[in-house]
């Protein structure tokens, strides 16, 4: 007797449950099948698995055709309909909403304007976002990967099984995307790639990650930044109208991990902080303080300098509504905050973004060009416009999300010249045969474009050290 015309070969079977499969969206879920409607699905674990509707209904029983847990057969339904699946084995039943009955999240204007450059909101799209979607609360999970060949999302909600979660590749952009129902705040992830051959790298944090473990511990955690509360909107109204550049600014420098400690040498909290230093601060006269790196990195002696995660306050004084409150502090007693930003380099932790997906996505592969000699660290590759993108948006996120007063840019002079710390034969000239970056020159008055047109009231400060022209110089007139 001839098989019906909607099983897969065994050869999709086993690549499927053992997470290999080019594209599991093609095959996993719910798919019109000629006149009837069949799902398939990989439940671990599960002896049986019958399909159910919205109605608590069953339509259809599945069958077991590998001991891993995949499960495939038609379903009694006339049009596409959200479904669960009913899990069974010897010691007892459980309800599985899979990521594979889910559709995308991302759409094609998003496609369009991550592969032209100009997506000014890429930190809520890409990283992990808790959200209702198709009736099914969840979260969304997106990363740039182009040259993986497979990415997963491994965390708490799936054991970190790199093979449950296999991601959707969007061709155009090299975005893998994936809806898990289930998972919530709190959760810690990794993104679990194979490389362009197949090899299986180490397990990497998320890039637009906005909240970390504490460490050495280096996972990332799923948070929601766009829901603090804050009582800061007459001095962000205020502040619109005021240019800080032609104002007096006295400013603070701190070290928040150093300025104070509780008995037995722990660190004080975001709350903590603000109830000491914020008050400390406004006796003295001080106008704003200027935060030494707080985004999260793996080495307490690097000070911040060496961050792996740019969009996550660090979690060695909370969680980010902490720090969202440290700000709104700040700012209930006149003061700003100037965040010390690192877009220079970035440390080379095998959890970050070096060799994300195997080649030299953020840096260049050229150590002439990538390596930076004084600090062991990776320079990023400030011409590729994913890079600039998730940098510019970076100072976006900190300035929006965080409603902080201004960045103070660190090693612009590294970040400007093609042979800093550098010996003849060691560096490559630019395009017309000159030592300047200008590829890091054009992100810098791209960042200064942004950051200024749409935060009234901010400013940049540079740590630049040279005879570089036109540093303070407005980004329309050639400067920086």
């Amino acid at each position: 007797m001839a098989e019906p015309s909607w099983k897969i070969d065994d050869a999709e079977v086993e690549a499927l449950v053992a997470g290999h499969h080019d594209d599991p969206f093609r095959r996993l879920g719910l798919h019109r099948e000629g006149r009837q409607w069949v799902v398939r699905t990989v439940v671990p674990g599960a002896e049986g698995v019958e399909a159910i509707d919205a109605d608590g209904k069953s339509v259809g029983r599945l069958d077991r055709r590998h001991a891993a847990g995949f499960f495939e057969g038609p379903v009694k339904i006339k049009d596409r309909q959200a479904l669960r699946y009913l899990a069974a084995n010897g010691q007892g039943t459980w309800t599985v909403l899979d990521a594979y009955l889910f559709g995308p999240v991302l759409g094609p204007l998003d496609d369009y304007y991550m592969a032209e450059g100009n997506h000014l909101r890429l930190y809520d799209k890409l990283g992990a976002h808790p959200i209702r979607h198709e009736g099914h609360d969840g979260v969304h999970f997106a990363v740039w990967a182009p040259n993986a060949s497979r990415v997963s999302v491994v965390g708490d909600f799936n054991h970190w099984d790199g093979r449950r979660h296999v991601m959707r590749k969007r061709m155009d952009i090299g975005v893998w995307e994936i809806f898990v129902p289930g998972a919530t705040i709190g959760q810690g992830y990794k993104f679990e790639l194979l490389d362009s051959g197949g090899r299986l790298l180490p397990l990497k944090s998320d890039p637009f990650g906005f909240h970390a473990e504490i460490r050495p511990k280096t996972a990332s955690r799923v948070a929601e930044t766009g829901n603090f509360v804050w009582n800061d909107e007459a001095y962000i109204e205020a502040r619109r109208h005021r240019d800080p550049r032609r104002m007096p600014m006295s400013i603070y420098e701190v070290h928040l991990g150093s300025w104070k400690r509780k008995d037995g040498n722990a660190f004080l909290s975001y709350d903590e902080l603000a109830a000491d230093l914020i008050p400390y601060v406004a006796d003295m006269g001080y106008t704003h303080i200027e935060l030494l790196p707080i985004t999260e990195h793996p080495f307490d002696p690097s000070w911040g300098y060496q961050p792996t995660g740019l969009y996550a306050p660090t979690s060695r004084f909370g969680d980010p509504a902490g720090f969202a409150r440290f700000v709104d502090a700040a700012h209930g007693s006149g003061i700003g905050i100037i965040l010390d930003w690192v877009p220079a380099h970035f440390p080379t932790d095998e959890h970050g973004l070096a060799r994300f997906d195997g080649t030299a996505l953020y840096e260049h592969e050229d150590p002439r060009q990538g390596f930076h000699p004084d600090w062991n660290t990776a320079i990023y590759n400030f011409g590729r416009k994913e890079v600039a993108g998730f940098l510019v948006n970076n100072a976006l996120f900190w300035l929006e999300r965080y409603h902080l007063d201004g960045l103070r840019v660190d090693a612009v002079a590294s970040m400007l010249y093609l042979d800093y710390s550098r010996k003849d034969g060691e560096w490559i000239p630019n395009r017309h045969g000159g030592r300047e970056n200008l590829e890091a020159i054009a992100f810098l008055q791209r960042m200064n474009h942004e950051s200024y047109g749409q935060n009234p009231g901010v400013v940049t400060i540079a740590e630049e050290s040279t005879a570089f022209p036109g540093v303070s110089q407005p980004s329309h007139t050639g400067g920086l």
